[in-house]
């Protein structure tokens, strides 16, 4: 792994912001580091304002949108919410259903099969709207490139109103209204919502028609900042607003499906980093598992009751889901081994049983061996379908374009996407992946990368210099966590390794002239256990760590050397 410490910022900035705001110059320089270099930047930044959220009507075709939709409630034409089976389109869903729902009782969900119609707008899912006499679908975080389909809902007499933030192709679907930020001809100032992100956007633009403020929408932003956390976009400008608040509904007044999911994890204040690895999961199983209509039904219940029957269901197909793709993981290293293909710049693997619903996190756990942009295959029909990751840096999407011959279609971002492919061109197709990208990437980029953001003395951790670094979140792209580096600690001779099958390193670390101890664990560092045996360096993020009503703050180490 590369440690790799950050540029330095400019030193008399940083110091005029750590005076301007009495706090450690170590503190100020990770603001100077976030662009925030004044003490009004800091304040925005510190206390994001719901008021700083952009006017929705500034997106490009938002007007259209809202009169739209506002004749089909006065008509009571029969309104689809529809949207993509993981997070975010089920967030979405339930956040324009829920919405909408208070005006109109014309109003239904749909969402994908994700074996049968895969992902995105469907014919099958037209067929569905027209036999039941739909005339308006808004389709969320998917039909950005769904020209074919749009024009055949269209010939059904059906009206789409697209909200999505995937790139969009060189044509636009023929909808009554396309909101997505990332069109050419969008001039909205913040391009990086997600799908949810947009769909609020136009509840926040129907709720202004009405006279509603926006601390009538707060019961909305919980489901907003679990989409946010859950697509990983930039924790950045309005996300950072819609994540900030969001959590604050999440904890303390959150919908009953939600609260129903907390209630099974005994936690008391979740973070975005619990969204992200406890909550988003467990949504996502559904999608994964089952279908992704039993995330909406949860999402959506006003009954705690019931939620709680639905939130144990999903609990049952997350442990199917982690069973799954544990055992598809190790059937692919295997696949890797057995070809030899362990110095490729690429990873591509492909088996036909391997469950559709789990090769997005197969190949992000085959990143964690061999980090290299992956994509895994299986059969989807008479097709073969993958889910694509990358590596930090490296657009996978952009390297898939340079592959689109062999390719039936494909969609996603820069380090996650989807692609269908006929069997016939898959060794083509591999063939054409590994030469782009080996082409293209840089050899240091295949070694993973730690950036560490400042050394620390860890005598500078304070309570106060701790209770500070908190109000920086929440953490995320953009935004990470900081990283810090301190060298020659030592181990004070209990540390161990710990968990059922020892791969995590428990610490207590020795540092400076006064011999102060302070608690580490290391998750994944198991084997570095030889390493504490003499003096060595740590890099690490900072974390509370509560155990029998007592809380403390723990380093959690991301590297030993």
């Amino acid at each position: 792994m590369r440690w790799t410490i950050k540029e330095e910022p400019n030193p008399q900035t940083v110091h005029h912001l750590s005076k301007e705001l009495s706090i450690d110059p170590i503190l100020g320089k990770l603001l100077v580091q976030r662009g925030i270099t004044s003490f009004d930047e800091a304040k925005r930044f510190f206390r994001p304002n719901l008021d700083e959220l952009h006017d929705p009507f500034l997106m490009k075709d938002m007007k259209k949108a809202v009169e739209r939709i506002q004749k089909a409630i006065d008509n009571q034409e029969n309104i689809l919410v529809y949207g993509d089976y993981d997070v975010d389109g089920t967030s979405a869903v339930s956040l324009v259903f829920s919405y909408l729902k208070k005006d109109t009782e014309n109003i239904s969900t749909y969402i994908p099969d994700r074996y049968e119609e895969g992902y995105g707008i469907s014919f099958q899912g037209i067929d569905f709207a027209s036999d039941n006499d739909v005339s308006l679908i808004i389709a969320l975080d998917c039909g950005i490139k769904a020209i074919e389909k749009v024009d055949y809902a269209s010939e059904k007499g059906i009206d789409f109103i697209i909200c999505d933030h995937h790139k969009p192709g060189e044509q636009i679907p023929e909808a009554v209204a396309v909101l997505n930020p990332k069109k050419e001809d969008c001039s909205y100032p913040y391009d990086e919502l997600c799908g949810c992100g947009i769909g609020f956007k136009l509840v926040q633009a129907l709720g202004k028609t009405k006279g509603e403020t926006i601390q009538d929408l707060l019961p909305y932003l919980d489901l907003v900042a679990i989409a946010i956390a859950a697509d990983i976009v930039p924790i950045t400008g309005e996300n950072r607003i819609l994540a900030f608040y969001g959590l604050q509904v999440i904890n303390s007044t959150p919908r009953e499906g939600v609260k129903a999911i907390i209630h099974q994890l005994k936690k008391s204040t979740l973070t975005i980093t619990d969204v992200v690895f406890i909550i988003a999961p467990r949504i996502n199983a559904a999608g994964r598992m089952k279908h992704g209509n039993y995330a909406v039904q949860l999402l959506i219940e006003s009954n705690f009751e019931a939620a709680l029957t639905y939130a144990k269901e999903i609990d049952a197909y997350n442990t199917h889901r982690k069973e799954v793709d544990l055992e598809i993981t190790q059937q692919a290293l295997q696949q890797i081994k057995e070809a030899q293909e362990e110095e490729n710049s690429t990873t591509v693997v492909y088996r036909e049983n391997w469950h559709k619903g789990v090769i997005g996190i197969v190949a992000s756990r085959l990143i964690e061996t061999y980090y290299r942009p992956t994509l895994v295959f299986t059969k989807s029909g008479d097709k073969l379908a993958a889910s694509a990751r990358s590596i930090r840096g490296f657009d996978v999407y952009n390297a898939l374009q340079q592959c689109s011959e062999h390719i039936e279609q494909f969609g996603g971002h820069k380090y996650a996407a989807g692609l269908t492919l006929d069997p016939k061109k898959y060794d083509a197709f591999k063939q054409a992946f590994e030469q782009v990208v080996s082409k293209t990437i840089p050899e240091e980029q295949l070694i993973p990368e730690i950036k560490i953001d400042s050394e620390l003395d860890l005598s500078t951790i304070t309570p106060k210099f701790f209770r500070i670094l908190q109000q920086m979140a929440p953490f995320g792209p953009g935004n990470m966590k900081p990283i810090f580096k301190t060298t020659s600690v030592r181990d004070n001779g209990y540390g161990k390794k710990v968990g059922a099958d020892e791969t995590h390193l428990k610490l207590n670390i020795i540092y400076g002239a006064d011999r102060k101890t302070y608690g580490a664990i290391g998750f994944g560092l198991g084997d570095k256990y030889e390493l504490i045996q003499n003096d060595f360096d740590i890099v690490y993020s900072l974390d509370e760590n509560e155990w029998n009503g007592y809380k403390s703050i723990q380093l959690v180490l991301k590297g030993l050397k």
